[in-house]
């Protein structure tokens, strides 16, 4: 999602009378007020929501330590903790297109901000490590969803805004990873030195992005916007954006691909209070479905083992990152701190990469000097974890911008829309599958050494054949010229 924010804007490709009509729609079918308050409240659910889909996991890396001190859990049960949210995306995330066509996708965003409130409240208390896990899945499963059907919300709403609102709820998303590593530990110092209290004071803040959704709920407005029309049965039908763009939301964390997918896809029309009659414009996903087998491009199996190499990562990073600084003995409000800076290098890079990836006919430089700069951070963290953290941090927080760079690379390796969604689904649903062992094996690492040695050993070895993949998936090629029509 992040690394769409610069280029989404350039590289749409909307034709110019669609935008007009829907532009005349919304004038023809909704007062400026009503329109205003829909247009405010929905930009408050949808950065509210970005705030939410990360404290989750950055919030528990931060207080690891009093964790599994407080569950009596091992670091191999620690290092399954840590693998859960790959997991989860790649399983829940699934489910959302279904999910949105039955009940509406802000309908289903509304749910999964419940979902997260629910589970960061309950998971602190659950009582053990069972608990624990069952109640993090339970708000990783909000996340998921909300993952996917966010960006249809943005891309139906404002499809002549794309860039500014993509940019605001990524700014949103990386503002909320970093904020939860920064101020977890000072808070949970504040009220006593709990670590329960820590972890569920972000339940609040799940809980406040519920209340912009609920109007949307009933007749599937956020997601439907007001287009309906009655079928035959005379039923009620909604022209879902997330029912018309489900042929390109067959992926599982994608929280970000969606735009990707339809980058040459016609929006919905514009949001307005009354119902037009007329449906909603179908989705060239849909229409002009690519005939081609995926697997058998050798770009696509690059970008996407890529894809799960980066995301193990960031999943180390995220989870266990601020216990190897504490390990190293630097104070834990420090180290997450340290987590934070990692986390909001993600905030200008997600501007600068992907501008940059777009103008160059091969991306391997860039997959090269993110790499560089990741392996630099792993040496220091070997080397001298504690005396150089702050550059470490820094570097590393350079690396994980490989995120942004897959999926700029994921809209330039195919040259259709319907391309762009297959290739988005294989790469990111392959990708988060190779991701979930990372996190687990750097737990069992940790706990059978003793030490950092190894898992830092092992994170630098992933980073060579990240490059490797990284450079082949670099190429200027597409996947239709590879793998045939």
């Amino acid at each position: 999602m992040m690394g769409l924010m610069a280029s989404e804007e350039t590289r749409t490709m909307t034709p110019p009378t669609v935008r007009s009509s829907a532009a005349h729609d919304a004038r023809k079918t909704g007062g400026p007020s009503t329109r205003a308050w829909t247009t405010r409240l929905l930009v408050l659910g949808i950065v509210l929501s970005a705030l939410n889909l990360r404290p989750a996991i950055t919030s528990l890396g931060a207080l690891l330590e009093e964790v599994r001190d407080g569950l009596g859990m091992s670091g191999s049960v620690a290092g399954l903790l840590t693998s859960v949210p790959p997991l989860c995306f790649a399983v829940f995330g699934v489910m959302a297109p279904r999910l949105a066509r039955r009940f509406g996708a802000g309908a289903v965003v509304c749910a999964g901000m419940a979902a997260i409130a629910t589970g960061l409240a309950i998971r602190p208390y659950a009582g053990g490590t069972a608990g624990f896990l069952a109640a993090s899945a339970l708000a990783l499963m909000g996340i998921a969803v909300s993952n996917v059907l966010m960006p249809v919300i943005v891309k139906h709403w404002f499809p002549d805004r794309v860039g500014s609102m993509t940019g605001l709820y990524s700014m949103g998303l990386a503002l909320g990873t970093a904020l939860a590593a920064a101020v977890t530990v000072p808070v949970s110092d504040a009220l006593g030195g709990s670590w329960q209290s820590g972890l569920a004071l972000w339940a609040g803040l799940a809980a406040a992005a519920i209340l912009p959704w609920l109007p949307f709920v009933r007749g599937r407005a956020a997601a439907s916007g007001p287009g309906r029309r009655a079928d035959g049965d005379g039923a009620t039908r909604h022209p879902d954006p997330a029912a018309e763009t489900s042929a390109s939301v067959r992926t599982g964390a994608g929280h970000e691909d969606l735009p990707e997918a339809g980058r040459e896809e016609t929006p919905a029309p514009a949001p307005t209070a009354p119902a037009p009659t007329d449906p909603a414009p179908a989705d060239p996903a849909r229409e002009e479905a690519p005939r081609m087998r995926i697997t058998r491009s050798r770009t696509a199996w690059a970008l996407a083992v890529f894809f799960g190499l980066q995301a193990t990562a960031a999943y180390i990073t995220m989870g266990w990152m601020a216990q190897i600084f504490r390990d190293a003995g630097v104070p834990a409000g420090t180290a997450g701190l340290l987590l934070a800076l990692t986390m909001v290098m993600g905030v200008p890079l997600a501007f600068v990469i992907p501008r940059l990836a777009t103008r160059l006919p091969h991306q391997g430089p860039i997959v090269l000097a993110l790499g560089v700069c990741g392996l630099i951070g792993y040496a220091g963290l070997y080397l001298a974890p504690a005396g150089g953290a702050w550059a470490w941090a820094l570097l590393l927080g350079v690396a994980n911008c490989a995120f942004p760079l897959a999926l700029t690379m994921v809209g330039m390796r195919a040259r259709t829309g319907p391309g762009v969604a297959q290739l988005s689904a294989f790469a990111q649903s392959t990708g988060y599958l190779i991701s979930i062992p990372g996190p687990l094996l750097v737990g069992v690492l940790y706990q059978h050494s003793g030490g950092w040695g190894l898992p830092i050993t092992l994170m630098s070895a992933l980073m060579v054949p990240q490059m490797v993949v990284g450079w082949l998936a670099g190429r200027d090629r597409t996947v239709e010229d590879e793998a045939g029509r």
